[in-house]
């Protein structure tokens, strides 16, 4: 007989503490734009990555003032938990991987704009771990990014936009990228751009430290035509091009001095 094992399960709440008016906070008057605004963060939060093969996360909110509560695996609570410890110490976010960086300074913004506090805990610890309130200042370091120009390829999948014009490409290294194109470009374009391979030159920023690109900065500089597919006519066109640079070269005596007289 087999034992089906049971995933321990932790929690991460949420507390967050303010008024509506002038009526203190509470589930009846938390208005659900900020709801959803917080389950995509604590997604990005748990899951920056990886969301299509993440463990579930399931949700409640109660009362005192509000509280949001997600339960979800214990090992990732761990994690979050050292986390918050790691903010909390060094009372900045550069550390952070882009995604959770963001949801972190959405947090903060909300923070601002509402005059909300977020008092972020675990069931591993009884004391709040981080608390995130108008007069924190969890934002990204701007110097610490800088533009840079970026090659991708992969299958262009959509195209269009009502308020921001943009394709979709589907790479295999870097996921589905939404690259800002300009309604002009769409319109100039007279082939059927979908479905179809291409390479794309594009201006971003990029983190000076970890290489890190963020992605949801990405400008269209020039659509390339791209066919991975072997062309013996055009390898063949090359090294009879390549000819003419080795005429009276005595490649034996060339690769003799390139191996510095290593024979292999």
């Amino acid at each position: 007989m087999y034992l089906c094992k049971v995933e321990k399960i932790g929690e991460i709440v949420i507390r967050v503490v303010g008024k509506s008016g002038n009526l203190e906070l509470k589930p009846d008057n938390y208005d659900i734009r900020q709801i959803a605004t917080i389950l995509q963060d604590v997604e990005d939060l748990l899951y920056p990555n990886n969301k299509k093969d993440r463990p579930l996360i399931t949700y409640d909110i109660q009362e005192g003032s509000v509280k949001h509560i997600f339960k979800t695996p214990i090992q990732y609570i761990i994690g979050f938990s050292a986390i918050l410890g790691q903010i909390k110490a060094s009372n900045s976010i550069d550390f952070l991987d882009l995604k959770t960086a963001r949801a972190i300074e959405s947090i903060q913004q909300l923070s601002q704009q509402k005059n909300y506090e977020f008092q972020f805990s675990t069931s591993l610890k009884n004391d709040i771990e981080l608390s995130i309130n108008p007069s924190t200042r969890f934002f990204r370091t701007e110097n610490t990014w800088a533009d840079a120009e970026f090659y991708f390829y992969g299958i262009l999948k959509d195209a269009g936009g009502k308020n921001k014009v943009n394709i979709h490409l589907d790479t295999d290294d870097y996921g589905y990228l939404a690259i800002e194109t300009g309604q002009n470009f769409l319109m100039d374009q007279e082939d059927n751009l979908l479905y179809k391979k291409f390479g794309v030159r594009v201006t971003g920023k990029q983190n000076l430290e970890t290489g890190e690109i963020d992605t949801k900065s990405l400008n269209l500089v020039e659509l390339i035509n791209y066919n991975p597919k072997f062309d013996s006519d055009y390898l063949i066109s090359l090294i009879t091009k390549a000819k003419k640079n080795w005429k009276g070269i005595n490649t034996d005596e060339w690769l003799s001095n390139i191996r510095g007289g290593y024979e292999a």
